[in-house]
């Protein structure tokens, strides 16, 4: 071999095995002088993290250290603060301090340049301005002092270095001049104006990216949602001066004209199930009237709320407006006419059961329904028909005819009961249902401690006929009706009937009972129940169980069993004892729930409460509880224990659904 030949080969040789030699590998990359959403920025953003436990060559070390300090000060922009010390350290020694130019002080100058004035499209942000600073000024980034490039005998293996990251944010950057403005038709909008005022970030305030991006969308979103389709800016400008920690803003939308509602056409594909004439009795706004998204939400929560159609598609054509009105095309796909159900219970008063049922979601082209369903347990049984029928006068809602048998047999009651209601439920608002209804009742039942055991007597049966009108309300205002971090929730219910007028006494019956959500923390929340309920009535034995009032159970007050607080049919030998029903109850609960990660938490609760003719005879219980976030709702898995002499142990609770 040429002795050139031989002599390059071994220069080469010996670079690779120095290089290799210098390999070195990152443990741990600490971040200090932030706070925790700055330090997590500042940590997604620098490649040095992605290399930690990895083997990586001194140069490519270096390299990264280098970037390090422009990746950092890039994370540190959107929270308003242009202008860090950063001081890199590793445990090796090697030790980089970065100014707010990116310059270590250390470093040879480049000359005596004044700090730069940094201007950048809204658009591309304040980071997109860093960079044109850097391009202008020339200023080059400075060269680390790095001990692993030095000249250094081979060693066989470096140890894991930590790098150390402190850095001082420095002086935020605030806005000094803040030009936001809408021309055009747009600027007289009494809601435009509103969030003109409310942009954020404001005169003084720090030039947070994410703020500023979202009060910007936010009116953006805004024009498009009441009409202003041709909306578009005339400028989007965003100086930041480094020098003096300021940033003037200059944001301008032209509105263009404000559009109207056109035509609404529907298409049912892939057939039609439901006449038009009836969908367009949800339409409440008039053509020509001014256009808003609202009004198409709106009619969309109404159309989802008739259950008929698997899809809604509703899309506002503004691209063929004619005359300044906005066509809309209603696409709706049907959903599967027929729900069978099926399903297995339990309860300690009814006995192993079955429940079956069917519905057809639309019988004919006027959109009427149809329920049947059969719950067929041991010692409780239960048929129920429904017809509904959908109506539009007044509110949206829903004319229902329902029939319902009952035959209960168990240990203390034997009872019948066949009740026909006939109803009309409607929407009133965002907030507020309602529903008006008339009670045709017949109820028969005896209990357990009046039968003498003497198979030739016949029982002593008590009898009731009650014909009465009832008016309910429900209240619900929460963040998630599934699962409610913050909300509240409220249903009233008042009913009454008159002796000669179809009922067997004289009653009015009000019961009222709220629940109320409170998030504490990202994965906690507290929450409060409460009922409140009254019969006046001077004929309390002529009324049927089923308009008396109860308490203990599930969502009622846990550690005792169904029914348990309140008046009872007093124990014999052999068999406990059993409620009667009251005239009024009262019950309340405590809960806090913490969740141990996205999915599974705990609860602990204290409930308290009573049914009672006269004066309450309050008992409480406490439990623990376990709760699994499933897709259709919390599980609740609840063990409680009553406090005041409870008929039996430790209550166990199974609960799945929505919370509201």
């Amino acid at each position: 071999m040429p002795v050139i030949f031989r002599l390059a080969f071994a220069a080469v040789s010996s670079f690779a095995i120095a290089g290799a030699a210098q390999a070195a590998q990152v443990s741990k990359v600490e971040i200090r002088g932030l706070d925790e959403a700055m330090t997590q920025n500042v940590r997604v953003s620098l490649s040095l993290v992605d290399t930690i436990g990895k083997d990586v060559s001194g140069r490519r070390l270096g390299y990264l250290l280098r970037e390090a300090e422009n990746e950092a000060r890039e994370a540190l922009e959107p929270f308003g603060y242009y202008s860090p010390t950063i001081k890199i350290e590793d445990s090796r020694g090697t030790r980089r301090i970065a100014t707010s130019e990116g310059t270590d002080p250390n470093a040879p100058a480049e000359g005596d340049r004044p700090a730069a004035e940094v201007a950048a499209a809204a658009d591309t942000g304040a980071a997109d301005a860093r960079a044109a600073s850097d391009a202008t000024t020339g200023q080059a980034a400075a060269t680390p002092v790095d001990a692993s490039t030095q000249a250094a005998p081979a060693r066989a293996a470096s140890p894991p270095i930590t790098v150390t990251l402190t850095i001082d944010k420095g002086e935020p950057v605030k806005v000094r001049r803040s030009d936001v403005a809408i021309l055009g038709a747009g600027s007289d909008d009494r809601y435009l104006k509103q969030d003109l005022a409310a942009f954020k970030p404001g005169p003084d305030q720090v030039f947070e990216h994410a703020a500023y991006e979202a009060s910007k969308t936010k009116i953006s979103r805004r024009l498009a949602e009441r009409g202003y389709f041709d909306a578009d800016f005339t400028s989007r400008r965003v100086a930041v001066t480094r020098a003096e920690h300021a940033a003037d803003i200059d944001l301008v939308w032209t509105s263009g004209q404000r559009y109207d509602m056109g035509p609404i056409t529907f298409e049912q594909t892939p057939k039609r199930i439901i006449r038009d004439s009836l969908l367009e009795r949800l339409v409440y706004w008039e053509q020509g009237s001014y256009y808003h998204q609202r009004k198409l939400d709106t009619f969309r929560e109404s159309l989802a709320r008739l259950d008929y159609f698997a899809s809604i598609d509703i899309e506002p054509q503004p691209d063929q407006a004619v005359d300044g009105q906005v066509p809309v095309k209603v696409t709706l796909t049907p959903a599967k006419r027929s729900i069978y159900t099926a399903g297995l219970s339990y309860g300690t008063d009814s006995g192993a059961g079955v429940r079956l049922g069917v519905e057809r979601r639309y019988l004919n082209d006027r959109g009427h329904k149809a329920l049947a369903q059969v719950d067929f347990a041991q010692r409780r049984k239960t048929a129920t028909l429904q017809y509904r029928i959908p109506a539009f006068a007044w509110l949206d809602g829903w004319y229902t005819f329902s029939l319902q048998g009952t035959d209960e047999q168990t240990d203390y009651i034997d009872s019948r009961r066949v009740e026909l209601v006939a109803s009309r439920s409607g929407k009133i608002n965002q907030h507020w249902t309602a529903t008006a209804s008339l009670h045709g009742l017949r109820e028969r039942w005896a209990y357990a401690d009046e039968d003498d055991n003497d198979p030739t007597t016949p029982v002593d049966y008590r009898s009731a006929t009650f014909l009465y009108p009832s008016l309910r309300a429900e209240y619900i205002d929460a963040d998630d009706r599934l699962y409610p971090r913050n909300g509240i929730s409220a249903t009233g219910m008042l009913r009454g009937g008159l002796n000669g007028a179809g009922s067997d006494a004289n009653f009015l019956q009000a019961h009222l009972t709220g629940r109320w959500y409170k998030g504490l923390g990202a994965r906690s929340r507290l929450i409060t129940r409460g009922e409140l309920g009254h019969t006046f009535t001077d004929a309390l034995v002529a009324m049927p169980p089923s308009l008396r009032f109860y308490a203990g159970g599930d969502r009622s007050v846990r550690g005792y069993e169904w029914r348990e607080v309140g008046p009872r049919i007093p124990a014999i030998p052999g068999r406990k004892a059993f409620a009667l029903g009251a005239k009024n109850v009262v019950t309340g609960s405590v809960e806090y729930e913490q969740y141990f990660n996205d999915t599974w938490g705990g609860a602990v609760f204290v409930d308290s409460g009573s049914a009672f003719d006269d004066s309450p005879d309050m008992r409480t219980g406490v439990g623990v509880g376990v709760r699994w976030r499933s897709p259709v709702g919390p599980l609740r898995v609840d063990i409680a224990r009553g406090l005041d002499h409870p008929d039996s142990g430790f209550q166990l609770y199974i609960n799945i659904g929505a919370d509201l």
